[in-house]
Order: structure tokens, then C-alpha cells, then sequence
């Protein structure tokens, strides 16, 4: 009986300590800044070379696109004619970027080639969040 107790009382206080280091680490740890921009390609030529010259822009700010128009379907509302989301580490590199003087050259050609109807920078959840919610399911399972 007295083994019972001890392995309750083990996997209470390892479960306490689990969560207060799950607390510590997702203070610690800097969500990723996501660019969602909705346009619409106005002339083609432009925008082939605005496309080209773009990518050079961000990578001294860490930027990927994770999608570079494709296909739109509308949930709710209109759809945008073209989807741009480009991922980087933090909104302060996002921002960065933004104001960037290799960014701000690229607006002229921009506004040539689309009409961005919207453009804004969104906080996504920090990458350490899903391991470790992965982590506790794992955890949970094996109990």
C-alpha cells in the first residue's frame, strides 16, 4: 500500500513540475510573424519582375513565403484573387522588413504590377508550444 502512495505522489509532482516547465518555456520562447497580403496582378510583365526581385528583399530578414498565390476558396465572403503568406521568426523581423530600404525600393514596381486590397502582419503560436502539447499526449498515452 505504502508503494502506491509513493508512485501517486511521484507522478503528482512530476506532473506539477511538468507543467511549470511548460509555463516557463512558452514564456520564453518568440512566436513567428506571418505577412498575409491579399492582391490582384494588374500587369503580368511587372509582376514577373517584381516576383523576382521580392524573395531577395526578405532573406536578410529571414522571410519564406509559405504561399505564393495558388488557388482560393472562399469559406466566407469574396475570395482575394491571389494569397501571399510569408513566414518569419518575429513580427519585429516582419516589421523590419516592412520598413526595410530594399522592401521600399520594390513599391513602386509593386504598385505597377498588383492592387493589394490588404496587407498585415499576424503573431502565429510558438513552435515550442506544439512539441510540447506532442509531448504531453505522448506522456499521457504511455500512462
Amino acid at each position: 500500500m505504502k508503494t502506491r502512495y509513493t508512485v501517486a505522489l511521484s507522478m503528482i509532482a512530476g506532473a506539477a513540475l511538468g507543467g511549470a516547465a511548460i509555463q516557463g518555456l512558452h514564456a520564453q520562447a518568440k512566436p513567428p510573424a506571418y505577412v498575409i497580403t491579399h492582391t490582384e496582378v494588374i500587369d503580368q510583365a511587372a509582376f514577373n519582375e517584381f516576383a523576382s526581385k521580392s524573395p531577395s528583399a526578405m532573406q536578410a530578414f529571414g522571410g519564406k513565403y509559405l504561399v505564393r498565390g495558388g488557388k482560393v476558396i472562399a469559406l466566407e465572403g469574396d475570395a482575394p484573387k491571389r494569397v501571399i503568406v510569408t513566414a518569419f521568426d518575429s513580427v519585429e523581423k516582419a516589421q523590419a522588413w516592412s520598413n526595410s530600404p530594399a522592401w521600399k525600393e520594390l513599391q513602386p514596381l509593386r504598385a505597377k504590377a498588383t492592387k493589394a486590397s490588404v496587407a498585415y502582419i499576424v503573431e502565429g503560436v510558438p513552435s515550442s508550444c506544439y512539441r510540447l502539447v506532442i509531448s504531453a499526449t505522448q506522456l499521457n498515452a504511455a500512462t
